[in-house]
């Protein structure tokens, strides 16, 4: 834990995701740029699409010290590794992904002195805690809503044949004699006679 300013924080400040924010003060205007590259986290994705675990996760950040807190902007660059929906080979690309978070101040009474609030609110901004913000949320959420639930590897991509499997862009001619089962009992009959 951290004490700054009298706040305790449950942030490590080691944590690739955490940031100190201390430069900036509470000077509505002042600024900095974080530019880092961190490994990513475990379950980073959705559907068929993931960032492999402890891949580069590449940041390009700008904080912001405002009279609510300090505004987070920027892009962040992931790789992504994933499955076509339609025919199941695999996918990859890098996929930039903007992200905008107001983080505030803490609550605090008329003698300065944090105010413990708590609030059930899932749309409720990420709180500073000491001099520290932790971007995890902020970045997992931004890279899993800019992931597809159903990659595809190509628009055109015919994926497989639902009878044998078979990847249909391997073979365009693929396709399999159907009989109509109405007329299954004198295929019978045909290939006993063939047989006699």
């Amino acid at each position: 834990m951290q004490e700054s300013g009298g706040a305790l924080s449950t942030l490590d400040p080691r944590a690739p995701f955490v940031v100190s924010i201390r430069d900036l003060g509470r000077r509505a205007g002042a600024m900095q740029r974080l530019q880092r590259t961190i490994p990513a986290p475990a379950d980073l994705g959705s559907g068929l699409a993931r960032v492999p675990e402890g891949a580069e996760i590449d940041l390009d950040l700008r904080l912001e010290s405002v009279v609510e807190g300090v505004l987070v902007s920027g892009t962040v660059r992931v790789p992504v590794l994933a499955e076509c929906a339609r025919c199941l080979e695999p996918v990859d690309w890098d996929e930039d992904a903007d992200i905008q978070e107001l983080f505030v101040y803490p609550p605090q009474d008329a003698r300065g002195h944090r105010v413990e609030v708590v609030e059930d609110d899932e749309d409720a901004p990420p709180v500073i805690e000491g001099d520290l913000i932790d971007l995890e949320p902020t970045v997992r959420d931004a890279v899993v809503l800019r992931l597809p639930i159903a990659p595809t590897c190509r628009e055109d991509c015919a994926g497989l044949c639902s009878e044998c499997g078979a990847r249909l862009d391997d073979d365009p001619g693929h396709g399999h004699e159907k009989t109509d089962p109405r007329w299954g009992a004198l295929s019978a009959l045909r290939d006993k006679e063939k047989d006699n």
